[in-house]
């Protein structure tokens, strides 16, 4: 008689799959397609017919018209521009994330790191907004209102390995943007979890945050700004979940996981990434994978925004090696099917 194993336990029996020896981007799937062969870290427009995104670390803010794909730099009048991060405003503005000029990179992506607001009018420069804040920001599609982390090289008053969320609204009111209501919403008293914003949904009344756990962990967290809950969406302690782009029905997050380490082995962490899907149930068991680019050796896919209309999402081609956040190409991921060219489908 014979004994039918499960599929997890054949899968340990067999070990780990293996990971191709060819690139990534020769055999995308229909509904993929290759927007840019430089750049990172994209961020969508809130009328999705635009994509901004950085031409590298440390460097200049580049915008990409989806209809037309002429592609225009934002920050070139800017000498030596060291930016990391470019941000889509309501009112068609941008906020840039980085300091006023490189160092190192450690400086430069902590203690030096800072908000600017660049205006849409052409020629305009960045000005800077007098707050320093700690990786990413999250920036509503709806209103004026943004959130970013701190740690203590960015707030004195913090305690040692500690960090906190923030939340403020940006005043354009006035001849010099300045960011008003500043409050803190949530603090984490060790290095155990090191909090990141990353988006707001449920019209701006919650927040998907990222908890960074040492050694190479991370967990998707959600927190209700009104009532102060805060839940643990991924309940997956040990593996790497970082939340990047949210749904326009708050019910779904995208999240660079390594969960795919599990049939196809290698080291866990942020280098070993791919795009999934989590619902944001409370259950943290409706993960389905997106992307697969880290079926092939040195590959990942990293950095997902959602359109505001739940079409499509942007992400970038990288490499497993590679510091965080560094990539080499926007590209497109159609939720509804074959590729088009034509954003306003």
């Amino acid at each position: 008689m014979k004994l039918l194993l499960p599929l997890c336990v054949m899968l340990l029996l067999a070990g780990p799959a293996e990971r191709k020896r060819e690139n990534p981007i020769e055999h995308l799937p229909q509904n993929i397609e290759v927007l840019t062969h430089f750049g990172e870290r994209a961020d969508i427009s809130p009328d999705n017919q635009r994509i901004a995104f950085m031409d590298k670390s440390f460097g200049d803010a580049m915008l990409i018209d989806l209809k037309t794909r002429v592609i225009t730099c934002l920050s070139c009048n800017v000498p030596g521009a060291a930016f990391l991060r470019v941000m889509h405003l309501v009112t068609g503005d941008y906020i840039l994330i980085g300091p006023d000029h490189f160092e190192d990179i450690y400086t430069s992506r902590t203690r030096d790191n800072e908000l600017w607001f660049l205006s849409k009018e052409p020629g305009s420069k960045p000005v800077k907004l007098g707050q320093k804040m700690s990786e990413g920001a999250a920036i509503s599609k709806k209103s004026l209102k943004i959130a970013f982390s701190q740690l203590p090289a960015e707030a004195a008053d913090l305690a040692p390995d500690s960090s906190r969320l923030m939340i403020a609204d940006l005043d354009l009111s006035g001849s010099v943007p300045k960011l008003i209501n500043q409050k803190s919403v949530y603090q984490s008293k060790d290095h155990n979890c090191v909090l990141e914003a990353q988006d707001f949904y449920d019209n701006d009344t919650k927040m998907i945050f990222t908890c960074y756990e040492p050694p190479h962990g991370a967990s998707v967290m959600g927190i209700d700004l009104q009532t102060g809950q805060v839940t643990n969406f991924s309940k997956m302690p040990g593996t790497y979940n970082e939340p990047e782009g949210i749904f326009p029905d708050g019910l779904y997050t995208t999240v660079e996981a390594d969960r795919q380490c599990e049939s196809l082995g290698g080291e866990r962490g942020s280098g070993n990434i791919d795009i999934w899907k989590l619902r944001l149930d409370g259950t943290g068991k409706d993960f389905v994978r997106v992307t697969h680019f880290n079926d092939y050796v040195g590959g990942k896919a990293s950095n997902p925004v959602v359109s505001t209309d739940g079409r499509f999402m942007a992400f970038q081609a990288a490499r497993a090696g590679d510091p965080a956040g560094v990539g080499y190409g926007i590209l497109i991921y159609w939720f509804s099917g074959a590729v088009t060219k034509d954003a306003t489908r």
